[in-house]
């Protein structure tokens, strides 16, 4: 988990410097608070443009599956909390293994969600006939 950690902000720092630097050959001369201020304003809005489409298609087939996507989007922000907050406290092992065993958790708690609103959704189906 600490390598692929330090792995991915070795490739942020990388990106941050490339476009530090592009931005001041191009003669903008942006502060660090600036070049974060576009960076992530401009990656946050191409990302809402696609996720609010995708999320337009699926709530024409169900509301279920956008509240799946926001909330494993929220479970994998939270276990890569916990398991940094684990090495910067020293409390618990930083391990990529027990995110990916809580993110099963997940996955397996929603499974059997499904499968009792499955069950539910036949027995109203086949107790109120119209």
């Amino acid at each position: 988990m600490k390598e692929l950690i330090l792995l991915l902000a070795d490739i942020v720092n990388t990106l941050h410097d490339y476009i530090w630097n592009l931005s001041n050959l191009m003669g903008f001369n942006f502060t660090d608070k600036d070049l974060h201020l576009w960076v992530l304003g401009i990656i946050g809005i191409f990302t809402f443009f696609i996720v609010h489409a995708l999320f337009i298609r699926l709530a024409k087939y169900s509301i279920t599956a956008i509240s799946f996507i926001y909330t494993l989007t929220v479970i994998l922000v939270l276990v890569f909390a916990i398991e940094i907050q684990q090495k910067i406290t020293g409390r618990g092992q930083m391990e990529f293994d027990d995110a990916i065993i809580g993110l099963w958790g997940f996955l397996l708690f929603f499974i059997g969600f499904l499968f009792l609103k499955g069950m539910y959704m036949i027995i109203k189906k086949y107790l109120f006939k119209k």
